[in-house]
């Protein structure tokens, strides 16, 4: 069994101290006594140990969170149903985006479609129009002319 680490008197009294008073810390005015090289070689030594411990136990419970929903038979056919809902789901939620984004772009052409049949139809009687009435203006000049000519002759 590894030692654990124990924390450092400074880290004990900073951890559960309560707020001093103002009145408390003006009357002890002097700073605290600065850590002897024993003291800053045993902080020291403790660092060094419980960095590596403590991602030792950090990834031992990643790997333990991974494998739980696993751990039997039983466990795992409900992991592995719960999967499958989770991506039938997802599945149905992009089906209904897609559905969605399908018919109003549809909705879009159709208007858009819709909007220049209009404007083509009120183009084409305007064109309609004016050809008639320069046919009509060119009818008339034909039948003037055509008399002017009868009258010459």
């Amino acid at each position: 069994m590894i030692p654990v680490a124990t924390k450092t008197a400074s880290s004990k009294a900073s951890a559960g101290a309560k707020p001093k008073s103002p009145a408390k810390s003006q009357a002890k005015s002097t700073p605290p006594p600065a850590p002897s090289r024993a003291e800053q070689a045993r902080a020291a030594a403790e660092s060094a140990v419980d960095l590596p411990v403590g991602a030792v136990l950090e990834a031992t419970d990643r790997v333990a969170e991974l494998v739980e929903p696993f751990s039997g038979p039983d466990a795992a056919r409900k992991q592995l149903r719960s999967y499958g809902t989770q991506l039938r789901r997802t599945v149905k939620r992009s089906e209904r985006r897609g559905a969605k984004a399908r018919r109003k772009a549809t909705t879009e052409a159709r208007k858009t479609r819709n909007k220049v049949e209009r404007e083509a139809r009120k183009r084409q009687k305007l064109v309609r129009k004016a050809l008639d009435e320069r046919t009509s203006r060119a009818h008339g000049l034909v039948d003037q002319v055509s008399e002017q000519l009868t009258a010459l002759r």
